[in-house]
């Protein structure tokens, strides 16, 4: 029985990947810093707040964390406020969870203004109680600390409430603190097979939304 849901955004709710494939690129360049070779996929798992400690301490830039963090968030916000848009039939999706009275949160390691300012161009806040970022969660999520402070908002436990992602290292760290895990797929994620080892059940997209409620019937 299915008592909460927790929910990824970018890459899972909504197509934004292709914001961060380029962004810590674009930051050094603004800083006449060059990347290093591997330099995408080392920060591909990271947090926000993780990848610009990162960038700090490797290239060796003067500014606080919190001013590149906020250099970060002024080279993407603009997708965020006029451009991204939900995955196909995500609101259906949702609206089967909100017919069942079924509690909906966001956890991302993104930054939680920028995904309230999505929600609310597409019409999409009405549905989560709650937008958890990873802030204050030095390990994002490689650690399953976002997903038990989702818990709380939710009201329910781990063996009850379904995390759904479309990252292989998140869903793997769901799945390892005991929750219902659904992949999402996402064509920025390489590693698909690991996604579908890993998860308790796999949707090519939120059409799936039938397959998802017999499988947790």
């Amino acid at each position: 029985m299915i008592e909460g849901a927790i929910f990824d955004f970018d890459g899972t709710l909504f197509d934004s990947m292709y914001i961060w494939e380029e962004v810590g690129e674009d930051l050094l360049k603004s800083l006449n810093k060059k990347a290093k070779p591997g330099f995408r996929e080392k920060i591909k798992p990271m947090s926000l707040w993780q990848s610009a400690s990162y960038c700090k301490e490797e290239y060796y830039i003067e500014l606080s964390v919190e001013e590149i963090i906020e250099k970060i968030k002024d080279i993407v916000s603009d997708h965020y406020v006029n451009k991204i848009e939900p995955k196909p039939y995500v609101k259906d999706f949702l609206e089967s969870f909100l017919k069942k009275d079924i509690k909906m949160c966001i956890a991302t390691v993104s930054d939680k203004a920028l995904i309230e300012s999505a929600l609310k161009r597409c019409n999409l806040e009405k549905y989560f109680t709650d937008v958890l970022d990873c802030k204050d969660i030095p390990e994002g999520k490689q650690s399953p600390e976002i997903y038990l402070k989702a818990l709380e908002v939710l009201g329910s436990k781990p063996e009850n409430t379904c995390v759904f992602e479309d990252a292989a290292h998140a869903i793997s760290t769901a799945k390892s603190a005991e929750f219902i895990v659904a992949a999402i797929y996402d064509s920025f994620e390489n590693d698909q097979n690991m996604v579908r080892r890993t998860a308790d059940i796999y949707l090519e997209n939120y059409k799936d939304v039938d397959k998802f409620w017999k499988f947790v019937s």
